[in-house]
């Protein structure tokens, strides 16, 4: 999809279309022009990357015709509709029928180049969200479980591909909640010992007085309250893979017994001198960097040294931010199906709010608001996103925010006068009063502003 911001202008007057196109080029548009509503339609469809800038007042078909039309074809392309007729029941009319805005003629410059750039931003949200609903719907192998398009998830996933199939020791570097685990599992899932088990421990939920029972099992009576044999995390493993999450809380003794594990591949449960020989891959994961924790005596440096064949760095979400739309739906879609509910409809007001949200979460705080955006709850940690109520993209919004540039303008034109400004704006004195009072409006702001401009 190209990023060019590409506009189609429909107006049954040459000289207005040259003059709109000579001034949108120049400010970086690509511009297509029709005299008549009937011709752009043929070159509209749903890949449609331009928005539509289109005059009311056209023969044969108007704009309010063409925007009916267009709603047809594509209810999320966007149209905004131009008139030089000042007709507000037509702008109201216009918006309840879905146009993106309507615009008063003469034109003001700032006004419409910056509608229009936030149009064409609507516009590539929305076709990039429908290629990623496609893409996920395509999605085969690792590339549905690395889901991303940032070229850091890019080159995990290769990363993956090639560590996967040497069995080897790896180190997964990551803040927490950006899916260590996840890659973890693919590194299992894609190796030559995926038939075997998959094991996963997170050594900071362990108390240190059962981490060792935890890993390396017991035999009966080896200490008070060990009735019978139990089996290990790592013997459990044999044959697969296990996973040390979190692995810099390990505590120092601990981490020697891992570490004679990794060089002779034997285990000896607490309680019994028998070697045990085991065959699995271990994949450790720290938030911290362990080398700097061995510096200061907190982590290992053999333990490091040996677990360090391999290692990969997932980057937080916030530096990644392409890949933030392509997880949302894969965990909407998949939230959808484990709720039996039908997924939303997802507006490019909110897919704009979940690119601009930090996410100091990362996928699982993102994940958490897939699930409560299909069960329709309110957000909390994601106070700043809304869905249908979203300023710029709620109709009512829209409508109030168009309503008080109307006041605003007819009270500048009249320097605050009231009475002039309620005749112009052909409301009685009383109703221009009222709304001055909702939008809180001051009529000294005007008259202020008025002879200030006069000085």
């Amino acid at each position: 999809m190209s990023n060019a911001n590409k506009v189609i202008i429909i107006d049954d007057d040459q000289a207005i279309i040259e003059a709109l196109t000579e001034m949108l080029e120049l400010e970086g548009f690509q511009i297509s022009s029709y005299l008549s509503a009937d011709k752009a339609i043929s070159a509209l469809n749903q890949q449609t990357t331009a928005v539509v800038l289109s005059d009311v007042r056209m023969p044969k078909m108007d704009g309010l015709s063409l925007l009916a039309r267009i709603q047809t074809l594509d209810s999320e392309l966007p149209v905004i509709l131009m008139s030089g007729h000042g007709d507000i029941p037509m702008a109201i009319e216009a918006m309840k029928e879905g146009a993106y805005d309507f615009l008063e003629k003469p034109l003001q410059p700032a006004q419409l180049i910056n509608q229009l750039q936030r149009a064409v931003e609507k516009r590539q949200l929305v076709l990039e969200n429908r290629k990623l609903k496609q893409n996920i719907a395509q999605q085969t192998g690792l590339e549905s479980l690395i889901i991303g398009e940032s070229a850091a998830i890019k080159s995990i996933r290769q990363h993956i591909s090639s560590l996967a199939q040497a069995n080897i020791d790896t180190i997964i570097y990551g803040e927490t909640g950006c899916g260590k685990d996840v890659v973890a599992r693919a590194l299992h899932q894609f190796s030559h010992r995926n038939k075997g088990r998959f094991i996963a421990i997170n050594c900071g939920g362990i108390s240190e007085s059962l981490i060792e029972s935890e890993l390396f099992g017991h035999e009966a009576g080896a200490f008070t309250g060990a009735n019978k044999r139990h089996i290990g995390k790592i013997e459990a493993a044999n044959g697969g893979t296990l996973f040390l999450d979190e692995i810099e809380t390990m505590p120092l003794p601990a981490q020697i017994k891992l570490l004679r594990v990794l060089q002779e591949r034997t285990i000896e449960r607490v309680g019994s001198t028998q070697p045990i020989p085991v065959e699995l891959t271990v994949i450790a994961a720290s938030k911290d960097n362990l080398a700097q924790l061995g510096e200061e005596g907190k982590f290992r440096k053999d333990l490091f040294y040996r677990l360090n064949v391999a290692s990969l760095t997932i980057p937080p979400l916030r530096d990644r931010p392409e890949d933030i739309l392509p997880l949302f739906h894969h965990y909407a879609h998949k939230a959808a199906e484990h709720f039996s509910r039908p997924l939303p409809s997802i507006t490019s007001a909110y897919l704009e709010h979940l690119i601009q949200h930090p996410w100091p979460g990362n996928v699982r705080e993102l994940k958490n608001a897939a699930d409560r955006f299909v069960l329709g709850i309110s957000e909390t940690s994601l106070a700043s996103i809304k869905r249908e109520e979203d300023v710029n993209g709620s109709y009512e919004e829209r409508m109030e925010q168009f309503e008080r540039h109307i006041i605003e303008e007819g009270l500048r034109v009249t320097n605050g006068q009231l009475n002039e400004a309620a005749e112009l704006l052909d409301m009685s004195r009383k109703t221009l009063y009222r709304k001055m009072k909702k939008h809180q409006l001051d009529k000294q702001h005007f008259k202020a502003s008025e002879d200030e401009g006069q000085e």
